[in-house]
């Protein structure tokens, strides 16, 4: 059995072959003792319901400590098994049969198996169910228990990339028959389970016993997540010894952390990038002249100097990543010019242009500084954007979806599909800008089922050339992922990209020195 990555999934034809895992290689990791964390990204309104989760101190809790998917994206790329120990497709990469692990039990005592699996993907399109995994699950027709422990899963079209799927953090097992009592205490399969949980406030967990990870994952005893929101307050707790590790470091005091010999600087480039969605179908961003406009009146390489400080790149409305096997890196950029903005704006039939623009730091660090940024540079257009500083807290039940133009982040995914399929297709819950375009809908179910490297490498590119040109979302920059640490933590040196804080695993993956 071998690990594959997505590169190798494609190149060798394996999509028709068994996919296995063996996990993660035993290091000289140490046991013991309680890992405090300083969480951005929680809500009052956060809850075991995996899927509602959409900011990183919920996707930390659940995905990364108390429960699991079928699939893992190692910290090295690869695709591994999690709960699922193999799977295999057909040669069309439309059916695809999983073997799940044996002795799995859930915190409850209850076992896991092919009925769990099958009930918990049926969470996500049932009736009134507000999950943004629903693209991903909507796509399979049939589900078949084979099986205690394996089952068949038929899907519309074929997908090479599903096993990858398999992995969103949207997408966790729960226990049949148990769903709602799972939801409202937290039972999962995970390393850790829940001894109390304060939406908004703090988490607390305990190490389980006999695990199936035991040997290769989940070394501290116990883990407290605190949810510390204000970036100035989390930077504050880490320097003074109150946590061990904080995600999202505040670029502001970046030289303050960097003068304590006790604390060291986490940083990956990933997938990240940051984005003011517009909603498509509302005036006047339902002109894509305007839309145009507005791509044109943004200066990106200041946004990466002064709220990146650096930490990033140049960003071109295309959220395929540099991290992404299919990135399309020779696109005509759209650059900083305030003439082509205005000149858009008349083709748009408008004398001027006043928009109200939506942002908190709740959306990202710096998102307020950035939207004021672009206010600035839009002036140079004859544009007027009014900044709204909305509430942290309830930003993403209140702004993102409702306003009509606001900041906004996304982790990127760890494959082209999985990006445009989760915030791109129509009709999906998380396409936040409503933007349809029927080419670009074309292309997304060729490119799906495509097995040819080459074909697909040209499907994306111009996938990725019609968001950029005409889609509704401005990505100025890239982001790269920066988290800090106390210098009594160790891991194994090779760091996720795919989320912050090690793709949201350190919970897992790391331990005391």
């Amino acid at each position: 059995m071998t690990n594959i990555s997505r590169r190798g999934l494609l190149a060798s034809g394996a999509a028709a072959g068994v996919l296995a895992a063996t996990g993660m290689p035993v290091r000289a990791q140490q046991k013991g003792g309680t890992l405090r964390l300083g969480i951005a990204g929680a809500n009052t309104s956060d809850s075991w319901d995996a899927r509602t989760h959409s900011d990183s101190y919920m996707i930390m809790a659940a995905h990364g400590a108390v429960f699991d998917c079928l699939t893992e994206i190692s910290a090295s790329g690869e695709l591994v098994g999690e709960l699922a120990e193999s799977w295999e497709a057909t040669p069309d990469a439309k059916v695809w049969t999983f073997k799940l692990r044996t002795g799995v039990v859930f915190h409850n005592g209850k076992s896991f198996g092919a009925d769990d699996v099958m009930e918990s993907l049926n969470m996500h399109t049932a009736e009134g169910a507000k999950s943004a995994a629903k693209p991903i699950v909507s796509s399979i027709v049939e589900m078949k228990k084979l099986g205690e422990h394996e089952l068949q899963l038929t899907l519309k079209d074929g997908n090479a990339d599903f096993p990858f799927l398999m992995s969103d953090y949207h997408i966790c097992m729960y226990p049949a028959g148990q769903i709602e009592e799972a939801v409202a205490k937290g039972i999962g399969t995970g390393l850790y389970k829940v001894e109390a949980f304060d939406p908004g406030v703090r988490t607390l967990l305990s190490r389980v016993d006999s695990h199936y990870k035991d040997g290769k994952a989940g070394w501290f005893d116990g883990v407290e997540i605190i949810a510390i929101n204000d970036s100035s307050a989390r930077m504050n707790a880490l320097m003074t010894g109150q946590v061990d590790a904080v995600n999202r470091v505040d670029f502001k005091t970046e030289s303050l952390l960097k003068a304590n010999p006790m604390v060291s600087i986490l940083e990956v480039t990933g997938n990240q990038h940051f984005t003011f969605p517009m909603l498509t179908g509302l005036s006047p961003f339902d002109n894509v002249k305007v839309r145009q406009a507005l791509k044109h009146s943004v200066n990106r390489q200041e946004m990466v100097d002064k709220v990146l400080q650096g930490h990033g790149a140049v960003g071109n409305d295309n959220p395929i990543g540099p991290a992404n096997q299919y990135f399309a890196s020779d696109l005509p950029q759209n650059d900083y010019d305030p003439e082509k903005a205005k000149h858009l704006i008349k083709e748009a039939g408008l004398d001027g242009l006043q928009v109200d623009l939506s942002a908190s730091n709740a959306a990202f660090g710096g998102a307020v500084d950035a939207a004021l940024l672009y206010q600035a540079s839009a002036k140079g257009a004859g544009i007027d954007i009014n900044v709204v500083q909305e509430p942290a807290d309830g930003y993403w039940s209140n702004v993102w979806l409702k306003k009509a133009w606001c900041a906004c982040y996304w982790s990127g995914r760890a494959t082209e599909d999985w990006m445009f399929s989760s915030a791109y297709e129509t009709g999906v819950p998380w396409n936040d800008t409503g933007w349809e375009n029927a080419r670009f809908q074309e292309l997304l179910l060729t490119a799906r089922a495509e097995l040819d490297s080459a074909k697909r490498k040209d499907q994306y590119t111009e996938m990725q050339m019609l968001i950029s040109k005409e889609g509704g979302t401005v990505i100025p920059m890239y982001a790269n992922y920066v988290d800090a640490h106390s210098n009594k933590l160790a891991n194994s040196g090779t760091i996720g990209n795919v989320f912050q804080m090690d793709s949201s695993r350190m919970m897992e993956r790391w331990w005391f020195a």
